[in-house]
């Protein structure tokens, strides 16, 4: 089979073709002709080196986000046919078979989920790892709840449009950070309630306008770093942040004065360990209900890139210029 593979560590003219032997399904297992992947941070810090502990071992194939048609069923698997059409995170980690720049993945059937029918290839291989970890944050971590005040940070990045929707959902009153007019309005069509420009507003100014000066009920943070301190002075006096880039020090003090709940989700950490991958699947289950009854929709780059053409698709996210989930098709789909 034809994939992209990686020999070392390094830039996106890392990535090289090759020819790899077409996998065996194993029992417990299904076999998932690829036709489409997209890139997620996490995917270009393992190509770049950031993270070698999650890393496959090299020479590599990469990408965990996958949509695809299943080819062949292992043993033991009851709930999936030949010919299904799937989607799932379930590559390009260490521990995993493989990764989605190939023909083919083999992957646990717990991890897999039927693709909703109305999505292309594109849009259900966008929404994967990023739903799973945004309905981890949202629903099982933070528990929101309808009428509550929900701050999203980044609503127009990979977890963070998802991460409006799924709040929306859950009949929150949602608001939103964006950087730009053009992601202003995108944030709005995902229904966002208030749009706030943090270039131009302090936290204490947006929290003042949108909260009474009380601060938020919940606050998803989607970005690390500083604004881990600033999600810390956005929220309410007993709130709750969530965190999914948290590898940073930082001063608790405002945790410790506002008695406050930090969460922090690790979306890989059963695909690492292997415990718990059966809720993964259970996750995009319920998530592809929601895409059926349109109350949630991936948003995709206006790019248009085939997996021969990953090194250019993993500049398009060091850019930092795209909106939503880059995606990429298999050249041979």
């Amino acid at each position: 089979m034809r994939a992209q593979v990686i020999r070392r560590f390094g830039g996106p003219d890392v990535f090289e073709p090759a020819e790899l032997p077409k996998p065996e399904v194993l029992p417990g297992h299904v076999l998932i002709r690829v036709a489409a992947t997209s890139v997620n941070p996490i995917d270009q810090k393992i190509r770049s080196g950031m993270v070698p502990a999650l890393a496959p071992d090299l020479p590599a194939v990469l990408h965990g986000d996958v949509a695809g048609v299943i080819e062949a069923v292992g043993e033991g698997v009851k709930e999936f046919k030949e010919g299904d059409h799937v989607f799932a995170c379930a590559g390009g980690f260490k521990n995993t078979r493989g990764g989605a720049l190939a023909d083919y993945l083999l992957a646990p059937a717990s991890l897999v989920a039927l693709k909703p029918k109305n999505l292309s290839w594109r849009e259900a291989a966008a929404l994967p790892l990023v739903t799973i970890t945004a309905w981890e944050a949202l629903y099982e971590r933070a528990r929101i709840r309808p009428g509550q005040s929900v701050l999203v940070h980044g609503g127009t990045g990979g977890v963070g449009h998802v991460a409006v929707q799924l709040a929306k959902a859950a009949g929150a009153r949602v608001f939103t950070t964006v950087s730009t007019p053009e992601k202003a309005e995108w944030a709005k069509k995902l229904g966002a309630d208030e749009i706030i420009p943090y270039r131009e507003k302090q936290v204490t100014e947006y929290v003042k306008e949108c909260t009474g000066g009380k601060g938020f009920d919940v606050v998803f943070d989607t970005v690390g770093g500083a604004n881990i301190d600033r999600s810390f002075e956005a929220v309410k006096i007993g709130g709750t942040v969530v965190g999914i880039a948290t590898r940073s020090t930082h001063d608790l003090t405002p945790m410790h004065s506002k008695g406050l709940t930090l969460h922090v989700v690790f979306m890989i950490l059963p695909v690492l360990t292997g415990e718990g991958l059966e809720r993964h699947g259970a996750i995009l289950r319920e998530a592809a209900k929601l895409v059926e009854e349109q109350k949630l929709k991936p948003l995709l780059d206006p790019t248009d890139f085939k997996v021969s053409q990953v090194a250019d698709a993993h500049r398009r996210l060091e850019s930092g210029q795209m909106i939503g989930k880059i995606t990429l098709m298999n050249d041979s789909f």
